[in-house]
């Protein structure tokens, strides 16, 4: 092993070590109900929170049920985004709430930092739009008659506040004195970025008619941001085609640069990441989280990532019948139920060994 080779893995862990508890805020999933953040002492007994957080869940104890289900919010998206590869976002009962894949840099750390802070702004959004918050509410900015010739009306979505807190929030352990300095937070910050900006660049116009017998003479408008399936859509396709990136100082400022530089500059929307990862195979019962693939379901037809031969990394697989039952035969009947007969099927199961 080079001595540079060593000084790199020294600086990465030192790297992982920096920033290991910035994304613990989303242990706020773990809470059980709404409401349960109802006081600034609660704010104190929150887990995972570093004291910057603390003092912002002081100052804006309303808000945080909304980053409560922001956080649950990122964690069920991820879930669905990856339950067909192999490390599938399984999140721990303990802290910290991930793997130790996401505390390395790598492109699965990537994803995890823009679907949270998108989920913070989305969440936050919301809670403004619903009148759930007395600190902010529909975004009045938007008013008039539209260059289209539409009629600005309605509650637009104040996504300028949900983006503010989710960067006020979730950014605030890389913005710390001298974090800034270190790849991994750099990295960091602009999948933070990124993930708001998927909000962002799909806010969306949805329109209502008024007219006799809906014939729209007149029609009404306001902005929305996109269901956040659409969201997590984005961000998923940025994880399939992120930029592995180094630290380099230009001027003064340190940047990030494509590691490759045969490879095009990544823009504000794209992902990047600093090393590769883990193949997520096996168990390491030394790691928290790296649970291996053993036991997995997988398509004994598919060739992509979901399908036996990658899932199970090459240890073959096992087949079982299994009985299913369906509904099946559905009628409508007046008024107004649907009945339902139940259909038992036998169907093959194939897992990992």
């Amino acid at each position: 092993m080079t001595g540079e080779h060593v000084l790199r893995c020294v600086l990465m862990l030192c790297c992982a070590l920096l920033s290991a508890n910035a994304s613990n805020w989303l242990y706020l999933a773990k809470l059980s109900s709404v409401g349960s953040i109802r006081d600034e002492e609660t704010c104190e007994r929150l887990r995972g929170l570093i004291q910057r957080q603390v003092q912002i869940c002081k100052r804006s104890v309303e808000v945080m049920d909304a980053v409560r289900r922001g956080a649950q919010l990122a964690i069920d998206e991820c879930q669905f985004q990856f339950r067909n590869r192999r490390w599938n976002c399984s999140t721990l009962e303990t802290l910290p709430v991930f793997s130790k894949a996401i505390t390395q840099g790598t492109r699965e750390a990537a994803f995890v930092y823009a679907i949270s802070a998108a989920s913070v702004a989305f969440a936050v959004t919301r809670a403004c739009s619903s009148g759930e918050l007395e600190k902010c509410g529909c975004d009045h900015n938007v008013h008039g008659v539209s260059p289209e010739g539409f009629q600005w009306s309605g509650c637009s979505d104040n996504i300028a506040y949900g983006v503010a807190f989710s960067q006020s929030f979730v950014d605030v352990r890389e913005r710390s004195k001298g974090g800034q300095s270190s790849s991994q937070a750099l990295m960091n910050l602009h999948n933070n970025e990124a993930g708001r900006k998927a909000i962002l660049s799909n806010m969306r116009v949805e329109c209502k008619c008024h007219g006799v017998s809906g014939s729209c003479e007149v029609k009404t408008c306001w902005k929305a941001m996109p269901p956040f399936r659409k969201v997590g859509n984005v961000i998923k396709e940025k994880f399939d085609g992120a930029t592995e990136v180094e630290q380099r100082k230009v001027g003064s400022t340190k940047v990030l640069v494509p590691r490759n530089s045969q490879f095009k500059p990544h823009t504000d929307e794209d992902l990047v990441y600093l090393q590769p990862s883990p193949d997520f195979c096996d168990f390491d019962p030394r790691t928290p989280g790296m649970l291996g693939t053993v036991g997995r379901q997988c398509n004994r037809t598919s060739k992509a990532i979901d399908g036996c031969e990658l899932m199970c990394c090459g240890r073959g697989f096992q087949t079982q019948e299994v009985e299913v039952v369906d509904r099946c035969s559905c009628k409508f009947h007046w008024c107004c139920y649907v009945k339902c007969k139940q259909c038992r099927k036998i169907v093959e199961i194939h897992t990992c060994r």
